[in-house]
């Protein structure tokens, strides 16, 4: 109980703002059933920490949540990773290998940067979504499984539809509730708690004594675009965290681009020296 605490912990939505209250109540109804949601939003918003949050708030918290990046793995071997394959089935298939749908039975899929996969490889998702069920690469045997699918993605997949890169059925049998991930730059009322976490966190994962921000770093990381949104933040606290010589971190210890919109002021150098 104590881990699962910690975990429900670690997959924490920060955020106070109005979207990110609509998120949350958005997600109070999807996680209790069992609907596939696509998650929509640029890169770095969090769509993985909804994913999780989705399952670990649903009735499937206590088995698998299996994670799939579509993007990063090579279009000859997603089948393999997705559906699993029989020893000999093609070259270098040296052993039987476990898919993703049947390691995440019961469970939680979660199909990240979905909009990449290959149009192959989504006739063969859609069927399985339609009847729970696959043959493994090279075998005889079909194997029927019980999985709710999320899915995310950085595309805008009507555009990928229009140019016949993604299927319309396909996006229909995901696209069952829709959550779409505010960037960052419209939430700037949550950067202070976001920052405040991050400094918290890398903090004590470098065992150094860190009491905040000044308020002229503050100001800058408000004024700042954040177009790698929250994933750009999280590295920047972490970053000003190791190169901080005090306990306060401060201008000079953030980012250039992030000082850049600061038009030149220098008092606070001044101060810390």
């Amino acid at each position: 109980r104590e881990l699962r605490e910690q975990l429900r912990g670690q997959y924490r939505i920060i955020g106070a703002s109005v979207p990110m209250k609509a998120l949350r109540q958005q997600l109070a109804l999807a996680a209790p059933t069992n609907g596939r949601v696509l998650i929509y939003g640029e890169s770095g918003t969090g769509k993985e920490l909804v994913a999780h949050a989705l399952h670990l708030m649903s009735r499937r918290a206590e088995d698998p949540f299996v994670e799939v990046n579509c993007a990063a793995i090579p279009e000859e071997l997603i089948e393999s990773e997705l559906f699993g394959h029989v020893k000999g089935s093609f070259t270098g298939a040296l052993e039987d290998k476990v898919g993703k749908f049947t390691q995440a039975d019961g469970g939680t899929l979660f199909l990240d940067e979905v909009g990449d996969m290959s149009l192959r490889t989504q006739s063969k998702v859609l069927r399985v979504l339609e009847e729970q069920r696959f043959v493994p690469v090279g075998a005889g045997n079909t194997l029927t499984v019980d999985v709710r699918v999320i899915a995310a993605t950085n595309k805008d997949l009507d555009s990928e539809i229009q140019k016949g890169n993604f299927r319309e059925d396909l996006f229909y049998r995901l696209n069952v509730v829709s959550v779409k991930m505010p960037p960052l730059r419209t939430r700037r009322d949550d950067i202070p708690l976001l920052a405040d976490h991050f400094l918290k966190l890398y903090a004590e994962k470098n065992r150094r004594i860190i009491k905040g921000l000044t308020p002229r770093t503050a100001d800058l990381l408000m004024r700042y675009p954040w177009p790698g949104n929250i994933r750009e933040l999280e590295i920047a606290i972490e970053r000003a965290v190791i190169l901080a010589r005090g306990d306060m971190i401060t201008q000079e210890h953030v980012p250039a681009a992030v000082q850049i919109v600061d038009g030149g002021h220098d008092e606070e150098r001044e101060e810390g020296r």
